[in-house]
């Protein structure tokens, strides 16, 4: 009985390890993430039914985007069997691999200008929630949202009247927030501890202004005539300064909770979340 106590101890910290990793990331950053699954080239190769040397030679001709490396491994992802497929495809209806090239970029092309289109009409369409609208669909206590409010904690835009509304990434984070009271972390310790990460990340953010204000917006592009130049590296800019901080977050959590189980916690328990670290790899969409 003993042992099955502690393997059953063991299966709930892994679970809570696994589901406590998404919400503390999309929490902090604000943002959706997804987990992707991965296969070493032997399992593209036979998912695909592509040899191995034509795969390497896609990638060399620049038909196929470079996987991600695990040290020597190469990690692949849908995105690439989607565009092997593609590819196999029109090579079978007998187009040469430059019109291959040519097409694919024609369409990659398209997609982002559809993306972009289509993420400026959620926006513009995106629909508006009230702090009890907002607190009802997340099914989040209506103190809890007021005491958010509160601290500086939550955005939302503020309505005519001082009413504030939320929008659809909101209601997403909020309904996040719900999951973490359904662990039993005491709220008076989780705003404090919001409000201090709160703070910090507050006074980097100021910091990285002033960078961007100094080295970018000061430094030619401001001065050259065309405020778009200074909106189009404020565009590219964002995104891969978000993935850098988000990498960095997540990178640390399970750093700092792996030596924490190292310290207090079983050989069972630490086994089992190392491997589910191991299969946890942040995934972003950027919108």
């Amino acid at each position: 009985m003993a042992g099955g106590g502690r393997g059953l101890e063991a299966c709930a910290a892994r679970l809570a390890f696994s589901r406590l990793l998404p919400i503390m990331r999309a929490l902090t950053l604000g943002v959706i993430t997804r987990m992707n699954r991965e296969y070493d080239i032997e399992e593209v190769s036979r998912q695909c039914r592509l040899p191995v040397d034509t795969i390497r030679y896609y990638q060399r001709l620049r038909l196929l985007h470079p996987p991600r490396r695990a040290g020597r491994r190469a990690r692949y992802d849908d995105s690439h069997l989607e565009r092997l497929g593609r590819i196999r495809s029109m090579a079978e209806r007998g187009f040469s691999l430059p019109a291959i090239a040519e097409m694919l970029a024609g369409e990659a092309a398209k997609k982002r200008d559809e993306r972009l289109e289509a993420a400026l009409v959620r926006e513009a369409s995106a629909p508006r929630y009230s702090s009890e609208e907002l607190a009802r669909q997340a099914d989040l206590p209506r103190t809890l949202l007021g005491a958010l409010e509160r601290a500086g904690l939550v955005g939302g835009e503020v309505a005519p009247k001082s009413a504030r509304l939320y929008s659809e990434s909101d209601l997403e984070v909020a309904r996040r927030a719900a999951k973490l009271l359904r662990y039993g972390f005491p709220l008076p310790r989780l705003l404090a501890l919001a409000v201090r990460h709160d703070r910090a990340v507050r006074q980097t953010i100021d910091e990285a202004i002033d960078l961007f204000d100094e080295y970018v917006r000061k430094a030619g592009l401001g001065e050259s005539g065309e405020p778009e130049a200074v909106a189009e590296a404020f565009r590219e800019l964002l995104p891969a300064v978000t993935l850098l901080v988000a990498h960095h977050f997540q990178r640390v959590l399970i750093h700092r909770a792996l030596q924490r189980l190292q310290k207090s916690g079983t050989k069972r328990e630490l086994e089992l979340a190392k491997r589910e670290a191991a299969r946890t790899r942040l995934g972003l969409r950027w919108s």
